[in-house]
Parts: structure tokens; C-alpha cells; sequence
């Protein structure tokens, strides 16, 4: 939104006789609690929900009574203002966070308006695991009622169901019936006979694209022809390819509209897929293999149809770099948990568009049985390159699939442990990306050997290096060189002033190469410091040879 837009939208809230369950003024001058914050956040979200809203406000700087303007010194960095949106996802259903979290100077201070999306259809939003509501101007538990109210609008709205009234078959792409034909005869060889006699809105009818001979969305977005998207305006239909360079600046782009049965296919010939070339390391790798399997560029795409929200009005976006592609449709990812759908393999109980869905499992666009995430996994881990990234935070489903190997290490893990599960990888994944771990994940990682270090800075361990023949290999991709110790040095000293033996003895012996046994870690921390006092002259000792203190050289 645009400043203008902003004071617009800030004025029109102060000027309303009374506060609604859909916004909600505070004074915040300096400060405001975090777990209060988490449960305005919840029950701003449920009653937009509940009210058909899109979204909610929770303004800052201003007073309840009175709505005068006083100014808000929450959070005045940008940074600290922004990791705001992860802190909450961290503890909200589904990682629902903040829409955006505006700042707005006025003369009478600064005034920060957080935007909070309406909980998703079916879906009541949580802090902590509890649900909040309002009763007028207070904040309260969601009762019983108002949380089924929610549940239920999944099962009684599906937007892809609906008729459209004025749409005939010959709405309809032909071409694009004729694919459908042909992938509904690869999905039920058994059926080929019957097929074959079945009239145009038979086959519609039997494959759920139509409802008793009559046009439903679902047919207009998977078969419609391009200038039949009107029919579901003001939603859209249209995939977005875009290319960008190493630097992220756009260099191509292609927007394919209906009927997305056949855009599928021309957005997955935009796509460069090249050939990757593994660096020869043994007989551990193939020499080269496609960059992405062409089932999970599908798949994708496919997911991204069948979940995104029409009713937001937005595209379907497929961003390609030079070693990653980004899906993103919108909406909340309504099974909660990636991490579920991939360890348990289950289907989903809920579908938001769940007769798209099922036409799409007919035409053999997706799999509803479950499998098709946790394949996208498995593809990439017989290529031993990184697992799938899910975002889910901002109200949209953003996935990314990486084409190259990221870390060494856990590409010989996946190559030499072939017996490790899906749910170790995953959590090593988390060890190759820098993300952090749960303490149960941390504590079977290293029960395993597979992590050494400490926390957070674990690294997959040189166990399975030195098992492959790589122990020298290991320790130069280790990227912990001496220059990287030096500064966790310089920085200690600039932090406390100065440190004895033993202070960096305990700040370097447990990072220091696995490879190392405990004598040769010490030898190693020895010559580090020996270096830096008389050769690079960085720090000087002010205590005795017997009681070193070293400080830093100003």
C-alpha cells in the first residue's frame, strides 16, 4: 500500500464510532509484550474470518480512547521490526504471519499499522496452541461455536465446485478436451472401451470436470478456452514464468492463462532444465544428470493449481534461477505440516478446491493419494542434492527446488547411508541450509554421528568423510579455515576484553575439524594464538608465559 492509501485507511479507522473485532488502537510507546501481541494476532485473524474480512489491523501509537496520536518507539529498527513476522509464525497455526507491517512518520510521532490476513477457510488460527476471538473490545478464548463456524467454511465452500451459469461446452478449448481425453485413457487402461463411446459431455461428466452436463469452474480453469476466463473474473487463471539472472534482475517472462491443462506443458518448456555435472569424487556420483527430474517441475505446478486460493485473485508464479526454482500459489498450506505429509505419506483430509482436485487426480495431473510431495523428496534425493523448501508464511505456499549440490558433506551422506529415512535427511537438510534444529533432532543427529559441533553451529560430521576416504577433502571443504578462528578470537576480546588460555581453549576445541583428536585440537588453538601475536600482531599477552591474558591491539 501506498502512503497515501495508509493515512486513507488510518484515518477512516479513527474516525469509526467504536472499535470492531477487526481492528484494534494501542499505545505501545516504548514497548508491548509479545505473548499479548500473539493473542491479538490470533483473534484479529478468526474475527475477519468470521466477519468476511480479508484482513485486520493492529495499530501502534495511537491511544484507545480518544484516538489521538501519541507515537509508538516499538521495535524502532527495520530489522528488529521485520523478524517480527518469523517470531510469530514460529508460534501461529501454520505459520500464518503478518500481511505486511507498515511504518507511517506523522508530526505527532510514528504510527506502525500491522496487517493481519483472515484466517484461512477452514482453518482457525492459534498462538501458543490457543485459539483468541473478541467479545466487542475484549480479548477472549474463541469459543466452541465460532471455532466450528471457521472448520466448517472448508467442507461447505468449494469454490471449483460452483456452476457457471451462462458457460456452454463450447467455452470449452478442444484441444484441451482432446489431452483430457488422453490422460484420462493413461489413468484407467480399464476404461478404454467405455471411453471410446462416451460423447464429449459424457466424458466431461464422468471424468468430474462438469456436473450434469453443466460448465463448472474447475472446467473453465483446467479446459477453458483463453478468452473464458471471464466467467470466473474477478479470479484468475494464469501461471506466470519468470527468469532471472544471478543478480535478480528480470531477463524473460511468459504468462499462460486457460485452460491450464495445456499451459502446464508450455511453462515446463520454458524451463531450462541443464545438465548438471558432479565433480568427480570416486564412484560416489553419477557424472551428470538432469537438474531438476521433470516429475517434480509437474508436480509443482500441478500442486499449485490445485491449491491456490481463486477467490484472493492472484497468479501462480514460477520464478527460475540460475540453480533454483520457486513455486508459489496463494493460500495457507491446509495440511499444516510439509514435514507430516512427507514422513506419514497420508493423504490429506481437507482439499480447498477439492472437486479441481479430483478432476485434476482424473486427467492425471496430481496424485491424491498422497505420494506426490514425498516423491518430489525421493527425486531429489537420488540426485543427492537438497530437499525441497517450503515457505509457508504470508498467506501463500512458496516452494523451492535447488539443481545443484549445496554442501558437499550431505551429498555423501545421501551417496554412502543409503538406509538413512526421509525424516534424517530432512533433518540434516536443516544442518546443509544453516537452519536450526530442535533439541530431539539435535539429540538423535549426534546419537547417530551424523552432526558434530555445537549449538548453532552444527556441521554434518567427518565420520562419514573419513568412512568415504575424503578425511583431507574434509577438512579443506570444511570452510572453517584459520582465518575464520582468528576472528571468533578478535571477537571474543572485543566482547569481554580479554581471555586466557582455557576462555579459548573452550571457545575453539569443540568447532575445531572432527578429524582432530582432543591433542591435536590444542596444538591447533596454540598455533592459532602463537600467529596472531607474532606474526599478524592483532593481540598481545598482558598477564605471564604461565597465566596468559590476551587482549586485543588497539
Amino acid at each position: 500500500m501506498t502512503n497515501k492509501e495508509l493515512l486513507a485507511k488510518l484515518n477512516e479507522l479513527r474516525h469509526l464510532p467504536a472499535e470492531t473485532e477487526v481492528f484494534e488502537f494501542k499505545e505501545a510507546k516504548n514497548s508491548y509484550d509479545f505473548p499479548k501481541l500473539g493473542k491479538y494476532f490470533s483473534a484479529l485473524s478468526n474475527e475477519a474470518n468470521l466477519k468476511g474480512k480479508t484482513h485486520a489491523w493492529l495499530i501502534f501509537g495511537i491511544k484507545d480512547k480518544g484516538r489521538t496520536i501519541v507515537g509508538s518507539r516499538f521495535r524502532p529498527s527495520r530489522k528488529d521490526l521485520d523478524s517480527l513476522k518469523g517470531e510469530i509464525a514460529k508460534k501461529t497455526t501454520n505459520r500464518i504471519t503478518f500481511i505486511e507491517i507498515y511504518e507511517i512518520y506523522l508530526p505527532e510521532g510514528r504510527v506502525l499499522m500491522l496487517q493481519i490476513p483472515a484466517a484461512p477457510k477452514g482453518i482457525p488460527i492459534a498462538f501458543e496452541g490457543h485459539y483468541y476471538g473478541r467479545d466487542g473490545e475484549e480479548l477472549s478464548p474463541l469459543n466452541l461455536e465460532e471455532i466450528e463456524r471457521i472448520r466448517s467454511r472448508a467442507l461447505i465452500e468449494d469454490w471449483s465446485a460452483a456452476i457457471v451459469p451462462d458457460a456452454t461446452i463450447d467455452d470449452l478449448d478442444p484441444a484441451a478436451i482432446e489431452k483430457a481425453r488422453e490422460n484420462f485413457r493413461s489413468k484407467f487402461p480399464e476404461k478404454v472401451a467405455e471411453l471410446d463411446g462416451w460423447d464429449t459431455i459424457t466424458f466431461l461428466n464422468k471424468a468430474r470436470i462438469t456436473f450434469k452436463g453443466k460448465i463448472t469452474r474447475t472446467a473453465i480453469v483446467l479446459l477453458g478456452r483463453e478468452e473464458s476466463e471471464r466467467f470466473i473474473s474477478p479470479s484468475e487463471a494464469k501461471i506466470r514464468w519468470l527468469l532471472k539472472d544471478a543478480g535478480g534482475n528480470d531477463k524473460d517472462y511468459r504468462i499462460e492463462g486457460c485452460p491450464l491443462l495445456l499451459a502446464v506443458d508450455r511453462i515446463y518448456a520454458r524451463i531450462r532444465n541443464l545438465k548438471y555435472r558432479y565433480m568427480k569424487d570416486g564412484t560416489l556420483f553419477p557424472d551428470e544428470v538432469d537438474q531438476y527430474e521433470p516429475f517434480v517441475i509437474r508436480e509443482a505446478i500441478n500442486n499449485c493449481i490445485a491449491h491456490q486460493d481463486y477467490t484472493l485473485g492472484g497468479r501462480i508464479n514460477v520464478v527460475e534461477m540460475d540453480d533454483l526454482l520457486v513455486f508459489t500459489n496463494l493460500g495457507s498450506f491446509i495440511p499444516g505440516s510439509v514435514e507430516k505429509v512427507v514422513i506419514e505419506d497420508a493423504p490429506e483430509e481437507h482439499y480447498r478446491n477439492r472437486f479441481l482436485a479430483t478432476a485434476m487426480f482424473n486427467l492425471k495431473m496430481v496424485d491424491t493419494a498422497g505420494g506426490g510431495i514425498r516423491k518430489m523428496f525421493n527425486y531429489q534425493r537420488a540426485r543427492f542434492f537438497p530437499m525441497p523448501e517450503y515457505d509457508l508464511s504470508g498467506g501463500k505456499v512458496k516452494v523451492t527446488v535447488i539443481g545443484k549440490v549445496l554442501d558437499l558433506d550431505f551429498a555423501r551422506v545421501l551417496a554412502k547411508k543409503r538406509n538413512l529415512g526421509l525424516e534424517e535427511i530432512m533433518m540434516l537438510d536443516k544442518v546443509q541450509k544453516k537452519k536450526g534444529l530442535s533439541e530431539a533432532e539435535i539429540n538423535h543427529l549426534k546419537g547417530k554421528g551424523l552432526i558434530e559441533g555445537r549449538k548453532p553451529s552444527f556441521h554434518i560430521s567427518s565420520d562419514v568423510a573419513e568412512k568415504t576416504g575424503l578425511k583431507a577433502e574434509y577438512i579443506r571443504t570444511r570452510g572453517l579455515k584459520d582465518d575464520h578462528f582468528k576472528k571468533l578470537i578478535l571477537e571474543y576480546l572485543d566482547k569481554y576484553g580479554k581471555a586466557s588460555k582455557e576462555e579459548i581453549d573452550k571457545l575453539l576445541l569443540d568447532i575445531l575439524p572432527g578429524v582432530l583428536d582432543i591433542k591435536q585440537r590444542k596444538n591447533k588453538t596454540r598455533n592459532l594464538v602463537y600467529a596472531m601475536s607474532k606474526r599478524d600482531k592483532t593481540i598481545i599477552n598482558m598477564g605471564t608465559n604461565r597465566r596468559p591474558k590476551w587482549v586485543r591491539v588497539r
